[in-house]
């Protein structure tokens, strides 16, 4: 009996998901999801008090996953080249594991939900903590530019994530066949460390 509750509520994780990706929230309801599932709207709240504690559950278990597979054999006492490497490896096995999780959180992320999510994970704030070390590690060894956070941010991972989207569409700009290999990773990110150098 439990098990089979457990497989439950992973059938309605997953469904949730698709159904939040395909349609968006406009689309998405208890009703149609329990539909989906096979199963009755009340079973839907034995797991989750309405609609928005199921997204925002949904959504933290997808972060959680990230962060952790993020920071996977990850230290922010790295180089800052080795540290990063490391960031774009595991960022990119994640997005091509996770394709449909990381698109329903890309969602979430910039809705009313996205900060009640990251306020729910005691890991982020872990997170974040493990990032500003390794970005200040990288100014006092004089690794990197000092830069503001978000002009940071894109120099730093814009580029990895540019290529992740085009290769989850599985084309390239003029609908050109795309994927994406090991090869033009490297070659994005060695232009990348170039223009964080001093």
């Amino acid at each position: 009996m439990r098990v089979r509750d457990v497989d439950k509520e992973k059938l309605v994780i997953a469904t949730a998901i698709d159904q939040i990706v395909e349609e968006g929230f406009q689309g998405f309801s208890m009703n149609k999801l329990a539909k989906a599932c096979s199963i009755s709207v009340g079973t839907l709240y034995i797991y989750y008090k309405d609609k928005d504690d199921l997204i925002q559950k949904i959504g933290a278990i997808i972060a959680l996953k990230f962060f952790t597979g993020t920071i996977k054999n990850f230290s922010p006492k790295m180089t800052f080249e080795e540290g990063l490497w490391k960031q774009w490896e595991n960022r990119a096995d994640f997005t091509m594991k996770y394709p449909k999780e990381v698109a329903f959180f890309e969602i979430v992320k910039h809705s009313p939900h996205g900060e009640a999510i990251l306020d729910s994970i005691k890991e982020f704030s872990d997170f974040r903590q493990i990032m500003k070390e390794f970005i200040e590690n990288g100014l006092r060894n004089k690794e990197i530019v000092p830069l503001t956070f978000e002009v940071f941010w894109s120099i730093a991972y814009g580029p990895l994530y540019t290529l992740l989207n085009l290769h989850t569409e599985g084309k390239s700009m003029g609908g050109k066949p795309f994927s994406l290999t090991k090869e033009m990773m490297q070659e994005a990110f060695k232009a990348t460390i170039k223009a964080l150098k001093p």
